[in-house]
């Protein structure tokens, strides 16, 4: 089944038609900036825009930036405090006309690692983490999504989050290097391994792609790994997801 697969970021928010299935994308990979003001109706209008632009008809699933139960947004995140306790799954649903089903981004990125990347047939417990605007966080065991495992908001020193000091966004923020940015990566993963003592972390989002740099100065015991999937991640595994929820015969 042809799904159209939405990941919702800080910056940006990107659109494919994802091959349900395989997993396999089967568009380019279309993106709109995410709106300056991060408001509900701004980023509804965008979620349109990309509909619009495949012109698709059928089911879709996004991937949101931040605590999504059964439909509703229990946390802003990064987004504007008007998020909170929407209905995100009615409000897209309105926008587009279409069946639409949402997940937790970092969760549609692990979705789609554990199902057709890295984490395939991985057993245990699983950690994707997505290093973009925030450190989102997927959990599985033994291939089950464990819903809403934020561990980016970890409090940390004078910061609200953890994230806030250690994501990709404070590296562009601060104009930290690769090796500064890392350690603090590895303070968070320090944490990440006392706290739930995975057997295996799984990196995503757009910073995995430097991992090659960057891996010399994490220093935990878990083996640590980059995800293939990498930026698709996202939209592949929100797609998935969409198939997911879909009633079955």
């Amino acid at each position: 089944m042809e799904i159209l697969g939405i990941d919702i970021g800080g910056s940006g928010m990107k659109g494919a038609i994802v091959d349900s299935v395989t997993g396999e994308m089967l568009t380019e990979r279309f993106r709109i900036p995410t709106p300056a003001s991060r408001k509900p109706k701004a980023m509804a209008k965008v979620v349109k825009q990309i509909v619009d632009h495949f012109n698709h008809k059928g089911p879709v699933g996004v991937g949101f930036p931040t605590i999504i139960k059964h439909g509703v947004c229990k946390s802003p995140g990064n987004l504007d405090i008007s998020w909170m306790n929407v209905n995100v799954k009615e409000l897209f649903s309105e926008a587009t006309g279409l069946p639409v089903s949402v997940i937790n981004d970092a969760g549609a990125a692990g979705y789609a690692t554990m199902n057709y990347g890295v984490g395939k047939d991985k057993q245990g417990f699983v950690i994707m983490i997505t290093i973009g605007t925030g450190l989102g966080s997927g959990a599985f065991f033994n291939g089950e999504l464990i819903p809403n495992f934020e561990l980016g908001q970890i409090p940390y020193k004078k910061y609200d989050k953890i994230e806030t000091w250690a994501a990709a966004s404070a590296r562009e923020r601060e104009g930290l290097s690769i090796k500064k940015w890392a350690k603090r990566f590895n303070v968070f993963l320090e944490l990440v391994e006392l706290l739930v003592c995975p057997d295996l972390i799984i990196l995503g989002g757009g910073t995995s792609k430097y991992f090659e740099d960057f891996k010399k100065y994490i220093t935990i015991d878990t083996p640590v790994i980059p995800a293939e999937l990498r930026n698709h991640a996202g939209i592949i595994g929100a797609a998935a997801a969409a198939l997911h929820e879909m009633p079955q015969d």
